[in-house]
């Protein structure tokens, strides 16, 4: 794909993403969540549909799930300058709860939410790993990081 097709595919996907969020939005407030929450999920999936998926190929939403560990684990973590232990739960907890909108909205499968929870409990602990190697001064060696 060339990159006048790549940015009309993301401009494609992204008029997608917008009704995705502008749904979630509605199915969050009736959770009778606070304002800041609903406003700090959206702006996790916004980052997380918006930037990530389609950072160098093009993916949509609904095939996000197979990307979390590398979203979360790595991505996030080298990308996201406001990234720390606390922005990865958040955003784990943010992307549960859109996956779960998404299942309800007959969009991804009950298999997609089950394997997206399991790779969240699976990863977590090496992602907040990793998150401490990476804001550790002392580790200059960068595979020493990413644990390679």
């Amino acid at each position: 794909m060339d990159y006048e097709e790549y940015e009309k595919e993301c401009k494609r996907i992204r008029k997608v993403n917008k009704k995705l969020l502008n749904g979630f939005n509605v199915w969050l407030s009736s959770m009778n969540l606070s304002p800041k929450t609903i406003a700090k999920h959206n702006s996790n999936i916004d980052f997380f549909i918006n930037e990530f998926l389609l950072y160098e190929e093009t993916s949509e939403a609904i095939d996000g799930v197979e990307f979390v560990d590398m979203f979360l684990g790595y991505w996030f973590i080298k990308k996201a300058m406001w990234a720390n232990k606390s922005a990865i739960k958040e955003n784990a907890a943010s992307l549960k709860k859109f996956y779960q909108y998404l299942y309800k909205e007959g969009k991804v499968s009950v298999e997609d939410v089950t394997f997206l929870k399991e790779e969240i409990k699976e990863g977590m602990p090496e992602w907040l790993s990793t998150m401490s190697r990476y804001d550790n001064p002392d580790i200059e060696d960068m595979g020493e990081v990413w644990d390679i």
